[in-house]
């Protein structure tokens, strides 16, 4: 079997990292329907309280997506941007 260097591999595992970062995603989404559900039982409940419902619902919506988007933030770095390869090419002196 080839031998596997060490860019390839930092290569590979950044790959990896990044596909888990996206996984970050899914939190958020399950959270945001979850709270957009229960926001439209209370708007059914007390129509005159919707202008006060959405206000908190996107607050909390804005404060549950960082978490999405630090993760793909992390996917955009460790793909484009990978500060291990830098690292590592200047350890080998290129």
């Amino acid at each position: 079997m080839e031998q596997l260097d060490g860019r390839a591999l930092i290569l590979a595992c950044s790959a990896i990292g990044a596909g888990l970062a996206m996984i970050a995603g899914i939190g958020p989404g399950i959270g945001q329907g979850y709270a957009a559900g229960r926001a439209a039982e209370a708007v059914g409940r007390q129509p005159e309280a919707q202008g006060d419902i959405t206000k908190t619902l996107l607050l909390g919506d804005a404060v549950a997506e960082t978490t999405g988007i630090y993760g793909l933030v992390v996917a955009m770095i460790l793909l484009f941007a990978n500060p291990l390869i830098t690292k590592y090419l200047s350890l080998l002196g290129q």
